[in-house]
């Protein structure tokens, strides 16, 4: 049994990301409680700017900590509509609290019906992490 938090209401991806509604078509990004286990201490982070597109994934932000630069896959296409600013400002964020006011980026989600057949549940990621 892993000893990361996966939480009940995201989708994930085998990439270690996480997204969920936030309504009116748009959804939340951000990275696992494995992800963030694995990197370490995260002292960077680059994301991408409000209006920039993004494709289902393919890298939509970087990570660096002490141990690595890391790409973040975005698990859904769309355009992006709002940029955690905070967690720029401080990275610290993301290690602390990944789920909540460490998220990454809101996206407006172009194809989120068809593209949730990619995503894995919370029971699928939990039985993902035993594997690993």
């Amino acid at each position: 049994m892993s000893s990361y938090e996966v939480r009940a209401l995201p989708l994930y991806t085998k990439e270690h990301t996480w997204m969920k509604t936030v309504g009116n078509g748009i959804v939340r990004v951000g990275i696992t409680d494995y992800a963030q286990k694995m990197l370490k201490e995260i002292n960077y982070a680059e994301l991408p700017s409000e209006g920039d597109e993004v494709v289902q994934m393919e890298s939509c932000a970087e990570l660096e900590s002490t141990k690595a630069v890391s790409q973040v896959y975005c698990p859904v296409s769309g355009t992006v509509a709002a940029v955690n600013e905070e967690a720029m400002d401080e990275p610290s964020l993301i290690n602390q609290n990944p789920y909540d006011a460490g998220w990454l980026i809101d996206v407006e989600a172009s194809d989120l019906e068809s593209e949730k057949a990619n995503l894995m549940t919370a029971e699928e990621y939990k039985a993902f992490l035993d594997t690993i």
